[in-house]
């Protein structure tokens, strides 16, 4: 795996960097995919934006040290900006010795930036599903 982490150049490239970023299990290399004004969506229906507050929603996960599978299911592309439907999960023993599912069909919406790398806008990592309020 690359230490370096490129950004993606395509808006398909999103899916294989976001899993080799969050395999790596570094915060750092995650947040680099995200605008820095970028949405992040949480199960109960409420956003955070900005780096800060994103990072603090990715560590839970990451710290399980489990891989994420992903596989997109559809990319629409209008000129600068792209959705992404794509299907992921996390799955095996975590850290304590407990079992961990987690799993989602996620709509994001990314956006090519002046630099022509693709980044995060919206990370709605459980697309349509039904909110439960906090």
């Amino acid at each position: 795996m690359s230490e370096s982490y490129p950004l993606p150049t395509e808006p398909e490239g999103i899916v294989a960097s976001l899993r080799e970023r969050f395999n790596s299990g570094k915060v750092s290399a995650m947040i680099a995919l995200y605008e820095p004004d970028a949405v992040f969506v949480l199960k109960d229906g409420r956003t955070v934006t900005g780096h800060a507050e994103i990072a603090a929603q990715l560590e839970p996960d990451l710290k399980y040290g489990l891989p994420l599978q992903v596989k997109a299911r559809h990319v629409f592309v209008a000129g600068d900006i792209a959705q992404i439907v794509l299907d992921w999960s996390i799955d095996g023993t975590g850290p304590d010795g407990e079992h961990v599912h987690l799993e989602g069909a996620a709509s994001d919406v990314v956006r090519r930036g002046a630099d022509g790398f693709w980044r995060y806008v919206i990370d709605n990592n459980l697309g349509t599903a039904v909110r439960q309020p906090a």
